[in-house]
């Protein structure tokens, strides 16, 4: 996905201008953890497989685009919901059509697994599974009608939550039970050569998903964290504004948690933008806090959220598995250090 809201990039861009010493070294520390960092780790559950995480992205990618209504969609679909179900988690299929910006309706499932279902404190971890239909960013404008692989800006994000909740199935002693929300129709969004402007015509699934979110008795999500374009080459994780305006604290405990894992040049103490993502209507509808975990990189020319956001090449070959470990471990470190 993502739109940056333009009332706040301005802004941004200056404030990056003025912290570029600072950001330029974070980047470097990024690239290469360093022994030191390593030895200052205090993990705490499982060791994230960057290896298996980065099979099920590519698992999802051998479907082809998953964009909505096709048959690509459908069969990853159902892989996704069997693998949740073969990791231990109960499964609900969440199924609606949704009208696209243009009239189209689109035939969306939010895919709903929970680990330990039973379990009355519980935390949300969402991602988007859908795959955006058009490389509208893409340098070539041939391509701008050609639908997006989605390694990174969809595949991603499922990836890691698959691997968490692989390790969650062999785990006895964490205390808290988790939701796995797969959001659907996130990526319909209004094309850049539509010349169209409509904000809500992103994150539909989420949108769906939250409006008929309903708390199970005596039970709490205490808070949620959204992961998109989690694998990305040279990737970097501000704090997005929206997330500080709804769930600083969430936005503190997960920089911590990075910390602590070690991965603190991946999760920068410095704010980026606010962006337009499924995190927003679980924020303002659903009223759980939830903060994004999404790339942000101020000098790239083509997107600030990377080179291949949109295009043809958000393919396998740009798909760190180095990224995807800092983000999963530090995910695995909220979870088995909240009570």
């Amino acid at each position: 996905m993502k739109k940056l809201s333009s009332s706040v990039s301005s802004i941004m861009s200056l404030a990056f201008v003025v912290t570029l010493l600072i950001s330029c070294a974070s980047c470097k520390q990024a690239t290469k953890q360093s022994d030191d960092d390593l030895q200052e780790t205090s993990l705490a559950g499982p060791t994230f497989d960057a290896d298996s995480a980065y099979f099920f992205c590519e698992q999802q990618c051998a479907f082809g685009p998953r964009t909505m209504n096709s048959t690509a969609h459908d069969q990853c679909r159902e892989w996704i919901v069997n693998k949740f179900k073969q990791f231990g988690c109960t499964v609900e299929e969440q199924n609606a059509d949704l009208k696209g910006y243009d009239g189209t309706i689109l035939k969306s499932t939010n895919i709903i697994a929970r680990f330990r279902p039973e379990a009355k404190k519980r935390i949300l971890l969402c991602a988007h599974w859908d795959s955006r239909p058009w490389a509208d960013n893409d340098p070539d404008e041939k391509n701008w009608k050609t639908p997006v692989l989605g390694a990174n800006d969809g595949a991603s994000g499922v990836a890691v939550m698959l691997e968490i909740s692989r390790l969650l199935q062999k785990d006895t002693t964490i205390n808290i039970g988790v939701d796995f929300v797969c959001f659907d129709a996130e990526d319909w969004g209004v094309p850049q050569w539509s010349g169209i402007q409509a904000e809500d015509s992103w994150a539909l699934g989420a949108q769906y998903w939250s409006n008929n979110y309903k708390a199970v008795d005596g039970q709490e999500i205490m808070f949620g964290i959204l992961l998109d374009m989690v694998g990305g080459e040279n990737a970097q994780f501000y704090k997005e504004g929206f997330s500080m305006k709804y769930a600083p604290r969430i936005v503190d405990r997960v920089w911590s948690a990075a910390q602590s894992a070690g991965y603190s040049g991946y999760f920068v103490s410095q704010t980026g933008g606010y962006i337009t993502d499924d995190h927003d209507p679980v924020n303002k509808i659903a009223g759980i806090p939830t903060i994004d975990i999404i790339p942000y990189y101020p000098y790239n020319e083509s997107s600030s959220f990377g080179p291949t956001w949109h295009t043809v090449n958000d393919d396998m070959q740009h798909i760190d598995r180095q990224t995807m470990k800092a983000v999963g471990q530090t995910v695995i470190q909220v979870l088995f250090t909240t009570e």
